[in-house]
Formats: structure tokens, sequence, C-alpha cells
């Protein structure tokens, strides 16, 4: 029996800041999950995905990644995309801490 398809975006890492970045509808990248192109069918994210994947010299380690319609547009449904939409921590804690 075949697996449903859940709805997806792209995401990745934008090459030059490492920020994590969508794959808008307009074919551009964006850091606001919300206003990335949420895919609902199967062979049209992976289609999508194997078109970010060729954007080397923009992003690196891009992957689709589960999401879910939303009041302003898709949101991450793992904790881990999530925490990518808050962008990198620059707190310093635990080891951080010792070193500095």
């Amino acid at each position: 029996m075949p697996r449903i398809f859940t709805p997806k975006v792209v995401t990745a890492n934008a090459l030059l800041e490492g920020d994590a970045v969508w794959l808008t509808e307009a074919d551009t990248w964006t850091r606001d999950i919300s206003k990335a192109e949420l895919l609902t069918d199967e062979a049209h994210a992976d289609l999508r995905l194997l078109e970010a994947q060729a954007r080397v010299d923009e992003i690196a380690g891009a992957y689709l990644a589960d999401a879910k319609p939303g009041a302003n547009g898709p949101e991450p449904t793992h904790f881990r995309e999530e925490f990518r939409t808050r962008g990198p921590s620059n707190y310093a804690h635990g080891k951080q801490v010792e070193l500095s």
C-alpha cells in the first residue's frame, strides 16, 4: 500500500549566510516559511526539489520538509523545522560559556 503524501516545502541553507531559506512559488528564496510554496502533489514536489538542488550557486542542502497550511501560509510540523524558522542561536551556553 503506497504511503499518503503529506504537504511539504522545499528548504535549504543560503550559501553565503547559512540562513534557512524556503522556495517560493515565484521561484525565489525567502527567509520566511509563511511565504514558501506549499507542495501538495508528490510529483510536483519532487520536481521542485530537483530544480532547487540545481541552484548550487545560491543554496546548499536542499530537501523537502513536512509542512501544513496555516492562517498566514505554510507552517512547520516538525520541531527541527520550527527551530530553523527562528534562525541561528548566537547565545553562548553549555561548553561555549566555558570557552569564553
